[in-house]
């Protein structure tokens, strides 16, 4: 995973909202056929909201070499030897150019190409600005207008706001693998939108159109007291202790038993046993997992995934698994769930560890994991529903450093607005 840095290099805030990775670069081939393959570069694009292959079009015509633009694999090619922080200085003018907001400096800005102008909507301060039609990126993006459309941050953040209010998504932001513009112009890119949703979405189909014959073999387990009490002895003793959940669910079975969690639980615990570490266990595999249980949409589940994936190394975990994790998260039970989850691990990690939740909380925000009423209602009060009155008042009392940039930067945009 690499660092991330602020999408606006010369902001030194360390709690600035806006952020993507580093640029990563492989140099390959030797002579005349090296070429330099920007390693995370769809991650930098959806960070930015911007298509991969404007970012590799522009290092091409910064740096006067060939690009592919469309890569089936997600390797983005740019002939020739270049250097990753020669690449990453390339980037801030791009961002400058078709990213920031002329008047605000805000990067959260929409693209809009219409009558053969480029324009940057700013959602935080509501300027439209023309992009120079002069650079040479900008004949690119006018010749290259994709026809597909997809919801972007903006509309997905309101249809979790609507959700959270009892409403129900229509279904018109369904998935349709696209990270382009759509047809009106609009630079549609969803932080989920990666390889790895993508082959989530389709292995799930997959699952769901499996003959009954496949149904009948996944239940075929063995439930008897003497069957369950045996999956449970081969547990190690903290990982009993983690799965310890709260039993809220009126509708799921097993309470008190070898429940369809503890499954999950076992399972994961099995292949990192077998890979070397849970680290090493494929998140489209989980997904799968859950999904053959059942327990995929289920906010409890959360709570699992929370106290198994993570360990002391959870800052650097988060970016790894937010794809899947955003597969799962479809209300507020949800973000709450995953939160009370992280309270857990945290209070068995000990003291010395509350201190992480600051970044953890960041992380959480950046990546659309939770949402500003969620982590403002769980800042405001402690709660004994995951751990022990004292445990939940000092993560919350470690985690205020984070609450209060948090309001403070809903204050300025809440003035920006006016």
């Amino acid at each position: 995973m690499a660092a991330l840095v602020n999408v606006r290099r010369d902001v030194s805030d360390a709690f600035y909202r806006y952020k993507m990775e580093r640029i990563q670069t492989k140099i390959e081939g030797k002579g005349n056929g090296i070429k330099t393959v920007v390693v995370n570069l769809s991650s930098v694009a959806q960070s930015l909201a911007r298509p991969g292959s404007y970012l590799i079009k522009y290092f091409g015509f910064e740096l006067g070499a060939q690009t592919n633009i469309d890569p089936a694999d997600d390797r983005w090619i740019i002939n020739g030897a270049h250097e990753a922080n020669k690449l990453q200085e390339l980037l801030d003018g791009f961002i400058a150019k078709f990213v920031l907001c002329k008047k605000c400096k805000n990067p959260e800005t929409d693209v809009q190409i219409k009558d053969g102008h480029i324009t940057l909507d700013c959602k935080a301060c509501g300027q439209r600005t023309d992009v120079d039609l002069r650079l040479k990126l900008s004949g690119f993006i006018l010749k290259n207008v994709p026809k597909k459309t997809k919801k972007d941050k903006a509309e997905r953040k309101a249809a979790r706001k609507a959700k959270q209010n009892g409403g129900k998504d229509n279904g018109s932001g369904e998935d349709n693998g696209s990270d382009q513009p759509s047809p009106n112009g609009d630079i549609d890119i969803a932080s989920d939108d990666d390889a790895l949703t993508r082959k989530i979405k389709k292995e799930a189909q997959n699952l769901e159109n499996k003959p009954v014959a496949d149904k009948e073999v996944e239940w075929a387990v063995d439930m008897s007291e003497e069957a369950v009490k045996a999956r449970q002895q081969v547990l190690p003793d903290e990982f009993k202790a983690k799965l310890v959940l709260n039993g809220d669910d009126e509708d799921e079975d097993g309470e008190g038993g070898n429940t369809v969690y503890d499954q999950l639980a076992d399972w994961i615990q099995a292949e990192a046993n077998t890979k070397g570490g849970v680290d090493k266990v494929d998140s489209l595999d989980i997904y799968v997992k859950a999904k053959e249980l059942g327990i995929e949409g289920k906010h409890r589940t959360l709570i699992v995934l929370a106290m198994t994936l993570f360990d002391e190394n959870i800052v650097s975990q988060i970016p790894k698994r937010q794809a899947m994790l955003k597969q799962i998260l479809s209300s507020e039970r949800h973000e709450k769930a995953l939160l009370g989850g992280t309270e857990k691990l945290l209070a068995e990690l000990g003291k010395e560890h509350y201190n992480k939740i600051v970044k953890i909380l960041t992380l959480y925000y950046e990546h659309d994991l939770i949402s500003e009423d969620v982590l403002e209602k769980w800042g405001a009060k402690a709660s004994k529903k995951y751990v022990d009155g004292s445990t939940s008042k000092k993560i919350r009392k470690a985690a205020e450093p984070f609450m209060t940039w948090l309001a403070e930067a809903e204050s300025e945009e809440d003035s920006d607005e006016e």
